[in-house]
């Protein structure tokens, strides 16, 4: 992701001055216990950027490298761009007690890994001071909600490079289960493709005992 488009801030600055409802064509926002999940704007870019600087976070993203403010912005600028054209993609998630943002998490189309697609990825990125406290994992739940319930989608995969023990729990808490392993070209490093179905997420919706995800 990270189309360069020369006008990207005024775009987020349109954006910004968009309210925006629970739900409805062109805006989506999703609430959870300690969460919002929102659409991107411009104030979002700072610290999105302080997310993406972090090594310790980037460590399992593509080939663990940071960046920068300008590829921040540009990633945003890319995922609004999704959200028009697809009806779904990455939210800002917003801490609801402080309003802090927190990073992303969503819907998208996973284009690095061309032998898998047709297919969507639920995906998650959060800055490190909130590991550990069940976050992404409460994110991640509510875009896999919103996949499958409010955009009818008929499977949704995960992906995660072999070694990032952290985001297989979650895809494991998910409902999800690895279906292949092979190498992201864009980097050459090896990853697992994890995947649930609609008849899956029904089952374990029904049955909440039956996964991980409590």
């Amino acid at each position: 992701m990270g189309a360069v488009m020369a006008h990207s801030g005024k775009c987020l600055a349109r954006m910004a001055e968009s309210p925006f409802a629970i739900q409805n064509d062109r805006m989506v926002t999703l609430e959870t216990p300690r969460l919002i999940l929102r659409r991107w704007r411009e104030e979002d870019v700072a610290p999105m950027t302080a997310v993406n600087a972090d090594p310790e976070v980037m460590r399992w993203i593509r080939d663990g490298s940071v960046r920068d403010e300008q590829q921040t912005r540009d990633g945003i600028q890319a995922w609004e761009i999704e959200w028009e054209s697809q009806g779904f993609g990455l939210f800002a998630v917003e801490i609801r007690s402080t309003g802090e943002l927190a990073g992303f998490t969503g819907l998208s189309v996973p284009e690095f890994l061309p032998e898998i697609l047709p297919a969507v990825e639920v995906g998650w990125r959060l800055g490190r001071s909130h590991w550990g406290q069940g976050l992404a994992t409460e994110a991640a739940a509510a875009a896999v909600r919103f996949a499958f319930e409010e955009r009818g989608l008929e499977r949704i995969v995960s992906i995660a490079q072999v070694g990032n023990d952290a985001s297989e729990r979650i895809m494991t808490k998910l409902g999800m289960h690895p279906v292949r392993e092979t190498v992201n070209p864009t980097c050459g490093r090896r990853v697992r493709v994890f995947e649930l179905s609609s008849d899956q997420y029904v089952a374990t919706t029904r049955n909440p005992e039956g996964h991980g995800a409590r």
